[in-house]
This record gives C-alpha cells, structure tokens and sequence, in this order.
C-alpha cells in the first residue's frame, strides 16, 4: 500500500513537471496597412541617404504623393512605392525615392505578413523589407527580403550585437546558409545571412510568377521566414488567424539555440526602402557581378528610364500577436521634424556568399558601432519594451506560484496517505 501510495505521488509530481508553457504558433490579426488607407500609419524618412550611402533622397510623405512615388493604385488598391523614374538627374544630384517606416513597433511573439506583387529589380537598385529596433544595433535587425542589382535570389539575414549565430537551422533544401555570425563588427556586417535559391524568389522571376507572400516570425524559439510563391500561397494566410506549425520548413531560420532572440531582439519597426547604388549595390566588385558601366553615372544619372522596374507593389501587410494584443507602450513616431537626421544604419548592407547571389566584398559596409537607426524625429523608446518584459516577469511568477501551490497541495497528500 505504502509503495502505491509513493508511486502515486511520484506519478502526480511527474505530471506537475510537464505543466509548463509551451511556445505559441497561434497568431491572431492584430494590424493591417491595405487598401486606400494603406500609407496612413507610416512615417516617412524625408532625408537624403545618410544611412547607407546611396545615392538618393528619401522623400517626405507630400513629395512622395504628388510626385506619385507612393500611392494606392485605384485599379486594383496595390500600394506603390517606387524610384522617380521620370525626372531628369543631373551630375552631383541624386534621385528621389521612397522609405517608410511603421509607427508602431511589433513585440515578441508577433508575426508579419506581407503579400508583394512586385519587387523593385535592375542595375543600382537595391529594395529591402526589413526591420529593427531603434536604438540599432541594440535590439537587432531582420531582413526579410533584400537583393541588389540584377541578382535572382532573395537574402535573408539578422544584424546583431555581439553573441548571436546561427546553429542547427531548420531549413528548406533550396536555402543555403552563408556566414553565420550575426555581429554587426564581424565580416563588414555581413550579418548571419541565408540565401532562397528559387529563382521566383527575387527580382524578375518573382515578377513573372505573380509575386508572392513573406511570413516573418519573431518568437521566443527564434526567427523564421517562411516564403511561398504566389501559386503556393497558403489559403489560411487570408483569415484573422494564423498557424505557423502548417507553413512547413522555414526558408529562412535562426533558432533561439544560437541566437537568444530576448537577449538580442526587442520589438521593431517594419520598414520598406529602395535606395540606389551605396555601400551594397554600388561596390564595384558587386555591382560587375550582374551589371556593366558605372553605378552612379550610367543609371542614376540621365532620364530615369533605367528604373521602370523599380517599384513595391504591395496588396497587403497584415501583422499578428500571440496574444491577440501588441503590448509595446511608446512606440509610436510622433515627432514631424525630419531634416536633421544624422543617423547610420545597415538598411540593411548585409552581403551574402551563397552560390549564385552577391558575394562579398570587404569593407563596403559602413555602419559604426552603436549607431542610431530611426527615421529622424522618431520619438520611439526603450520604455515598450521595459514595460513589456515587466508584463512578462509578473506573469512568469504568477505562473511560478500556481504551480508552486499545486505541487504543495500534491504533497501534503501524498504524505497524508504513507500512513493510511
């Protein structure tokens, strides 16, 4: 009886053990930026290229409207963002584009989806969809989506503080890993890069299969990417809520095992951006890769007719939460003066030595360490995400006493019955 009762026991404590928290792959709909209403919750960077170097003029969101450089095509309610390509430039001037950043910044546990028709593609021209935190490198960088040139595949890669690599990803077989180590001083800022091999991945080929959907995944496990063709799209991406678990192998992936995602991510800003030529498309060892003549002089100078291909067509970005809530205080942009900007950034300047994408050159990469990452006047702060892990620790000892409660209800009878 005594050796039943302590098998009892055991076997409830055993089950006491298992009940723990496990990681969320359920998302609900908790932000959209679609439609006519797209731009309304985006600041724009309203600066000449300081970040990286290229050579253009980031417009303010009045400029970028009335020179049509980004807008709701009516035809189809497609957001457009694109690089002048009617104006004529003229020797020392640089071409106007686009860089948006989203107000609010999106927390651990968040995912963001975007469905792209068109990637901008051609000689000097380098798009990125990415994100970061503000105080960059601090809080870290996730580039989604990112090509220069005329490359054919996509880059995927993270830019960190020191101490984050890539280990045991969970990849799919046309992903190729490239240098995995995610410190910004390490390889020029490289980042810790993968590389999607599917030609529809990036650039034209993306544009003839009809674009395609980039699912970004920021949980405490690690980062995922996942992309799927537009003839792949999966048909639950389309409702309020989301299951990662049902996406399959990852395209691109850091797990928390190499990369402690709490310690080296806090909550970011989703940003679009199309620069031209600068410290990753116009390196001239990058740039002979896939195109002739000279980066500034034979394409950003002239009539712009170099840069029809240069535009985002964006049908959506829908963001989702693991709780349903974002619960990031003070990450609104707030501020309107945008002409002093001094800030440095990658944006994402991250090069890969995958075969068949850009290889590296050394020393194009001009970030410096600890340098400020935000669209200027941003009024973002560290307080979201203070607030946010005080949140977390008050439920993690909630969590701890409940089940410090039970295991000691448990025991008192199991020893209650050792002497029935």
């Amino acid at each position: 009886m005594k050796l039943s009762t302590v098998f009892l026991a055991e076997t409830l404590l055993a089950g006491v053990a298992i009940i723990a928290p496990v990681a969320a792959t359920s998302y609900s709909l908790i932000k959209e930026y679609s439609g006519p209403t797209f731009f309304d919750d985006w600041t724009f960077f309203d600066h000449f290229d300081n970040l990286t170097n290229g050579d253009v003029v980031f417009v303010s969101a009045s400029e970028a409207q009335s020179s049509k450089l980004a807008f709701v095509d009516p035809s189809s309610n497609h957001a457009i963002i694109k690089v002048d390509n009617t104006s004529k430039v003229p020797f020392n001037q640089k071409r106007n584009t686009v860089r948006i950043t989203t107000n609010e910044r999106y927390g651990l546990g968040s995912v963001w989806v975007a469905d792209i028709f068109h990637i901008p593609y051609g000689c000097s021209v380098w798009p990125a969809w990415w994100s970061q935190a503000p105080d960059w490198p601090i809080g870290g960088e996730i580039d989604t989506l990112e090509g220069v040139n005329l490359v054919t595949q996509n880059q995927m890669g993270l830019h960190t503080e020191t101490g984050c690599t890539i280990v045991n990803p969970s990849l799919l077989s046309t992903s190729k890993e490239g240098n995995p180590n995610c410190s910004f001083i390490a390889s020029d800022n490289q980042g810790c890069i993968v590389t999607d091999t599917l030609p529809t991945s990036y650039g034209q080929g993306f544009a003839a299969a009809g674009g395609g959907v980039f699912v970004t995944e920021y949980a405490a496990s690690g980062i995922s990417i996942w992309f799927m063709s537009r003839s792949q799209v999966s048909a639950s991406l389309s409702g309020n809520t989301i299951d990662t678990s049902t996406f399959g192998t990852p395209s691109g992936n850091w797990p928390s095992s190499g990369c402690n995602v709490e310690q080296f991510f806090e909550a970011q800003n989703l940003i679009f951006d199309i620069t031209l030529c600068g410290d990753f498309a116009g390196n001239p060892q990058i740039f002979a890769q896939t195109c002739n003549g000279t980066c500034y002089n034979d394409y950003v100078l002239g009539d712009g007719s170099n840069y029809a291909t240069a535009y985002f067509e964006i049908a959506s970005v829908r963001v989702f939460s693991s709780d349903g809530t974002n619960n990031i205080n003070g990450s609104t942009n707030t501020s309107t003066n945008t002409n002093t900007n001094t800030n440095t950034s990658t944006a994402s300047g991250s090069m890969s030595t995958a075969p068949g994408s850009v290889s590296t050159a050394p020393g194009s990469v001009s970030t410096a360490p600890g340098s400020v990452s935000t669209a200027p006047g941003s009024a973002s702060t560290a307080s979201g995400s203070s607030t946010s892990t005080i949140g977390n620790a008050i439920s993690l000892m909630v969590q701890t006493n409940s089940m410090l409660a039970l295991l000691f209800s448990i025991t008192i009878v199991a020893v209650s019955l050792l002497f029935v």
